[in-house]
């Protein structure tokens, strides 16, 4: 039953992000068990070869170049959904960046703003647009990226923790204004996943120190986060909305 409730054929996703790391395996799943996906990320090259990887195991996916900072931008990627593929039944706002490391009193405003743009109203803008799309199916279910910092604070990240802060809170109004609507809307939070942003940019200690903050001692994958939102986002989850779901080798629980 478990299976049957987690196939998603004649369905209809978007996945921002989905180039690479956590949105390209949600996407790859969301694909694998019969979806249609629009795998929408700012870099147009990558989100081809995402969506053509997809395409060579058998599955759908059409690539869409999107800057989710921009509302026209995603109200067109939306637009593209419908056009592409007759609606939209599902979507997972991933897209997100980790901005500057520095302290609150001296943070770039600059930064602030792009982070805040970017991580929050990019997911605002993806309710904003795809809410009134999955009405005309008759529901859907909506999965928003956010983090453990959703939970809990980092020093020298404050508009990272901010915005993945609104996220939740963005997250529970809308799932209790569409409840009565057939419109499911939930939150994850990964800890620190293993994806090409991270191990691109630290070094081999690094990394591992960042691991030893789990009680698991490892990072996560991207494949473990996918599993999470894939099953939020599936009719095995039917009672659950409004919720933040940690996906985060025990990092919270401390």
């Amino acid at each position: 039953m478990a299976n049957q409730l987690q196939d998603f054929s004649g369905k209809v996703a978007i996945v921002t992000g989905a180039a690479s790391g956590i949105g390209e395996a949600v996407a790859q799943a969301i694909a694998a068990r019969g979806g249609q996906v629009v795998v929408a990320d700012i870099n147009e090259d990558a989100a081809e070869r995402a969506a053509t990887a997809i395409g060579e195991t058998g599955g759908s996916a059409k690539a869409f170049r999107t800057d989710v900072a921009d509302p026209a931008a995603v109200e067109t990627m939306v637009q593209f959904a419908v056009d592409t593929y007759g609606g939209l039944d599902i979507a997972v706002n991933n897209a997100g960046i980790g901005g500057p490391l520095s302290p609150t009193g001296e943070y770039p405003v600059d930064s602030w703003r792009r982070v805040i743009d970017i991580n929050l109203n990019g997911v605002f803008y993806g309710l904003r647009y795809q809410i009134p799309a999955m009405l005309r199916r008759g529901g859907g279910a909506i999965v928003n990226v956010a983090s453990i910092l959703g939970a809990v604070g980092a020093a020298n990240s404050p508009a990272y923790v901010a915005a993945k802060h609104g996220v939740l809170g963005l997250t529970k109004a809308a799932a209790i204004e569409y409840a009565t609507r057939k419109i499911r809307i939930n939150s994850v939070g990964p800890g620190y996943i293993e994806t090409p942003l991270l191990t691109s940019t630290l070094d081999e200690a690094t990394m591992q120190a960042i691991a030893n903050m789990h009680p698991v001692q490892r990072l996560g994958t991207s494949e473990e986060v996918a599993a999470l939102v894939v099953f939020l986002a599936s009719d095995a989850a039917s009672f659950i909305t409004g919720s933040y779901h940690l996906v985060d080798g025990g990092y919270t629980a401390q």
